[in-house]
């Protein structure tokens, strides 16, 4: 009876484990790390920067993606300028108020220039002889350098990498694969190199298009059917997506998100474009606005949005 009992509390002791873990897990830090793993892996081939400090210091310098700097200027590892920058720049309060950040055009770039960034610096040199498994000497090592004011900082990217499990990326990589099978899973899946950014508005997720994208690449990068992806767009499955295309990952809603209640149309809007930027269904649009598919708006007109 007493084995039993022990036996109970051992299993319910585990469970509980198991679940308070569960609930450490963040899901937008989970679909952060699937969707950056492969950049933090490939920066670790070619720089010798460990995967797992790279990808727990761009879960937390941009708030796995989701802060200003991340979304706006595709700052992931909240670099600021510098003497020596000289691409585009923003402005943003930090350890002071209106401080230089760099900017810059894709999630990659701020990747490689992150690795190029520790490569440069004098006082990250160091780094560079400690074996590339281990993470907490990166950690604490880049504390001691300056990287950051945050005294915690090192033991906060050492509880990252632990509860995520990211050190298993810095002995075999994305699944233990080599830079030649790498080099053909890039073909076969060309977004893993620059994946695209995901966008909020209206409470759902979109992503702009690039040059060359297809409803069949998107579908393929996000696990969706390219054909829902048309349907959720209002587009013809024959259409051909054009860079700055806003792409929504789900269904827009019937109206748009307060305070946007009313729209003046402007030079070049259609129909179709406002519904997109407000992430409205365009047969909602209409209905609200008592027009029919043969309207047109013009400069001036006022169109409800909700």
């Amino acid at each position: 009876m007493k084995r039993i009992l022990r036996l109970t509390a051992i299993i319910a002791f585990l469970f509980l484990t198991v679940s308070v873990f569960a609930q450490r897990r963040n899901t937008a830090y989970n679909e952060y790390i699937k969707r950056y793993a492969p950049l933090a892996v490939e920066q670790m081939k070619l720089h010798k920067i460990p995967a797992s400090i790279t990808l727990s210091q761009g879960l937390l310098e941009s708030g796995a993606g989701n802060s200003t700097l991340a979304r706006k200027s595709n700052n992931h590892f909240g670099i600021k300028c510098g003497s020596n920058w000289n691409g585009r720049t923003v402005r943003h309060d930090d350890d002071a108020r209106n401080e230089c950040f760099r900017a810059y055009r894709n999630p990659r770039d701020s990747y490689e220039d992150h690795s190029a960034f520790l490569k440069r610096g004098a006082r990250y040199a160091f780094l560079f002889n400690l074996k590339i498994t281990d993470y907490k000497g990166w950690a604490r090592g880049l504390k001691k350098a300056g990287y950051a004011t945050d005294p915690s900082y090192a033991n906060r990217l050492i509880t990252i990498i632990e509860d995520y499990e990211l050190y298993k990326y810095d002995t075999r990589g994305l699944s233990g694969i080599s830079p030649r099978k790498w080099e053909k899973e890039l073909k076969k899946k060309p977004w893993l190199a620059n994946p695209h950014q995901v966008y909020i508005a209206n409470d759902i997720a979109y992503i702009v298009a690039r040059d060359g994208d297809t409803f069949q690449l998107l579908g393929k990068e996000f696990g969706i059917s390219w054909k829902k992806l048309a349907k959720y767009n209002d587009l013809q499955r024959e259409y051909t997506l054009e860079a700055n295309d806003i792409i929504y990952l789900k269904e827009k809603r019937k109206k748009a998100a307060k305070p946007h209640t009313v729209y003046i149309v402007r030079d070049g809007d259609s129909m179709h474009t406002i519904s997109q930027k407000y992430g409205i269904r365009l047969k909602n649009l209409y209905k609200m606005n008592r027009k029919d598919a043969e309207y047109v708006p013009e400069i001036g007109d006022r169109l409800r949005l909700r």
